[in-house]
């Protein structure tokens, strides 16, 4: 069979890309008008997805056996549970933005694809770095480990009300273009003749006179989106170092994210919906990164020094699942107390 330079047939890479370009289609066709998504219609959309993910790895079992199954597998599930604190940050940012419930999966396909560029971008520098050698494994497991540190000490602050007027991202694209206050469809821009016209109703007379003169203005969704897309950059720094431990094969830790990505517009209305009942999901997360951050120190001391242990990814899959079943059981056993 022919290689390729990711190291699999050219015929699993066109799989991929297929399935990929196939996935982004079905997902803009299905949620392109401006309807907020229900509940029902939210989780029968997410196990259309996850069927697609074991979809493909199905495939990688047949073609290539269970370990690099395993592999995929345990990559797209640790980068799904990484990113539900990425989820719960967008929840945060369209709340101060104050986003209409219809137009936030509008917003959310654009950081998917944002998402899709960025972890294309860090895969391909980290796995590089990592083909350095055993010292770069150690320098990825501090990172790692950081993480997870910084998430633990944010735990209690995660109901704080943040002003992201403040965001960087928000004040370049501030001075780049004039801001339009108000929300008009799901304009992300709005040019002269536009603004002219809604400064004409009676409702915004109040603005006359107040915004600075441009030739496209910005709206809050563009300023929201904006936002987004810097803080899923920052994600993709904590996600793309620990789904590389898993594997350091490019396709296989690509993959795994873009198929745990390409669930995510419809994952967070599930967990908009159920995030007072997963209130221990986030430690199971923190837990994650530290067992991944330790499995990268592992596997780099037994490289330098001949000590320490080898998790096969059999081993590694069962452990992450498992970490994950522990926090959902112990969110129902310890539910949150309601304040009075």
């Amino acid at each position: 069979m022919i290689q390729h330079s990711l190291g699999f047939p050219i015929e699993t890479v066109l799989v991929f890309v297929g399935l990929s370009i196939a996935a982004i289609i079905i997902d803009l066709y299905a949620h392109h008008n401006d309807k907020p998504i229900s509940l029902k219609n939210a989780i029968g959309w997410s196990i259309f997805w996850i069927a697609v993910a074991l979809g493909f790895a199905l495939f990688l079992y047949v073609h290539h056996g269970s370990t690099v199954a395993n592999l995929f597998i345990t990559g797209y599930v640790l980068e799904k549970a990484l990113s539900v604190d990425n989820l719960f940050v967008i929840m945060a940012i369209f709340s101060w933005f104050t986003v209409p419930n219809n137009y936030r999966h509008r917003l959310l396909y654009w950081g998917v694809i944002g998402a899709i560029i960025f972890r294309a971008v860090f895969v391909i520098i980290g796995t590089s770095l990592l083909s350095l050698g055993p010292w770069m494994e150690l320098a990825f497991s501090v990172m790692v480990a950081f993480t997870g540190v910084m998430m633990l000490k944010n735990q209690n602050s995660d109901n704080e009300i943040k002003d992201y007027s403040n965001h960087i991202a928000f004040r370049i694209a501030k001075r780049i273009f004039p801001a339009y206050p108000k929300i008009v469809g799901h304009s992300f821009l709005l040019t002269q003749k536009q603004v002219d016209t809604e400064l004409k109703k009676p409702e915004n007379s109040d603005l006359i006179g107040k915004i600075s003169k441009g030739a496209v203005y910005a709206t809050p969704l563009f300023l929201c989106i904006v936002v987004i897309e810097l803080s899923d950059v920052m994600f993709a720094f904590d996600s793309v170092p620990a789904v590389i431990a898993v594997s350091q094969e490019p396709l296989i830790v690509y993959s795994a994210m873009i198929f745990a990505i390409l669930g995510l517009r419809t994952m967070y209305f599930v967990l908009e919906a159920m995030q007072q009942y997963l209130v221990h999901l986030g430690k199971a997360v923190i837990c994650l990164l530290f067992f991944i951050a330790g499995k990268l120190a592992l596997n780099a001391s037994h490289h330098l020094f001949g000590y320490g242990i080898d998790i096969s990814p059999n081993m590694s899959l069962y452990i992450v699942l498992g970490i994950l079943v522990l926090g959902i059981i112990a969110s129902f056993i310890w539910p949150a107390k309601n304040d009075e």
